[in-house]
């Protein structure tokens, strides 16, 4: 009875207001649909400026029901950053653990800072997870001309980005030298020459190649044994030519000052896909370690593999020499990764692919995630 009257109250009170209780009424129950329809919580997500997820949500593939509409829960996608405050020159893990069997055609990881790509990587699956879900991870490098400052990495694919995370990139301080040069060392950087254009397209288009063949997960170790250096990773490197004229370059990689005939061996196991000479670098030989991911041996004296032939760690590649452009015997030592010149110290200090390390941390944001649900479950049952 009290609630009848009430009723009737408020509406006279209405109807005193605006004269028109009935249109008023109508008007608060659809004020209250359009809300409800689009309360937080839609399916779709994705930004339509960028076709980016916001951090935290998760939205469903195209023509792939959400768990909210199918009625089934499922695991969402995982994307992990391995290193978020890597250093010009460090090498970069990117995982991604999709909800389903597949990926976007052509996923990749990109590296970008205001909107310009800076780096990239290609997904490879690589392992498992306990419960059968695929792990897919993608290798890029920050390169070592790239200033401090935050960039962003995402996962991307023809159907747009998915997944992005900011990292933030560390100062590092680099060498700076002069090399003087000859009158035929000049001509070899100087003078055009249609095969030097061949062979420097031959290598591109072995080293920007992401295969699926994992050869080594471990840790690389030094080709040779001696330590003594003449020239570091990321050197700021000025050529004085000998008609006057100067160049400036940044090193690729290491020089390690050894005599000729030192014994040059493979840092990892791989495959050897180039074993040849080249105008620039003399004898040559290039090892695929993993997908994208390749070490690079010049200036050899002899080369003592194939192309084709399988390695070891330790296998004897050759020895080093002071073939094509060098000013002396030497070894010089690169890693690229996904085409990008990298620091060979930073993949003898950790491996690349790390299974331990992904799985783990795979468990504790799928825990941490399980544990957000559980609570987000209880809270609503319980009204809250």
């Amino acid at each position: 009875m009290t609630s009848s009257r009430s009723g009737q109250a408020f509406a006279t009170i209405i109807k005193k207001i605006t004269g028109r209780g009935v249109t008023l009424f109508f008007a608060v129950l659809a004020a209250w649909g359009l809300l409800f329809c689009t309360a937080p919580g839609t399916v779709e997500s994705r930004s339509a400026e960028t076709g980016q997820i916001p951090a935290g949500e998760h939205g469903a593939r195209a023509g792939e029901p959400s768990p909210e509409t199918s009625g089934e829960m499922r695991e969402p996608p995982l994307f992990l950053v391995l290193q978020d405050h890597p250093q010009p020159g460090e090498p970069v893990t990117v995982i991604y653990v999709p909800r389903g069997d597949h990926i976007d055609a052509d996923f990749r990881a990109v590296l970008t800072r205001s909107g310009g790509i800076i780096s990239r990587g290609v997904f490879f699956e690589c392992y498992k997870t306990p419960d059968g879900r695929p792990v897919f991870a993608a290798l890029l490098t920050v390169p070592s001309t790239l200033n401090p400052g935050d960039a962003l990495i995402r996962a991307e694919g023809k159907l747009g980005i998915w997944e992005s995370r900011s990292v933030t990139v560390e100062p590092r301080d680099f060498v700076s030298e002069v090399i003087p040069l000859n009158e035929s060392n000049t001509a070899i950087r100087t003078v055009p020459d249609p095969q030097k254009t061949r062979e420097a397209e031959r290598l591109w288009s072995i080293i920007t190649r992401t295969g699926a063949d994992i050869y080594t997960e471990g840790p690389f170790s030094a080709p040779v044994s001696s330590t003594r250096r003449t020239s570091f990773f990321g050197d700021r490197r000025v050529y004085a030519y000998s008609n006057g004229r100067s160049e400036s370059s940044v090193h690729a990689g290491i020089d390690y000052g050894v005599p000729t005939g030192t014994e040059i061996l493979a840092c990892a196991p791989g495959k050897a896909v180039l074993a040849a000479f080249r105008i620039v670098t003399g004898n040559t030989v290039i090892i695929e370690h993993l997908p994208g991911v390749y070490s690079l041996y010049y200036h050899m004296d002899s080369i003592l593999v194939e192309e084709g032939n399988l390695v070891g760690e330790g296998t004897l590649l050759g020895t080093s020499g002071s073939t094509g452009l060098a000013t002396g015997p030497h070894l010089h030592w690169e890693i690229r990764v996904s085409g990008e010149n990298t620091d060979p110290d930073m993949v003898m200090l950790r491996p690349l692919l790390d299974k331990d390390l992904i799985l783990s941390r795979i468990n504790n944001v799928t825990r941490a995630a399980d544990s957000q649900r559980a609570r987000n479950l209880y809270r609503k049952t319980e009204g809250r």
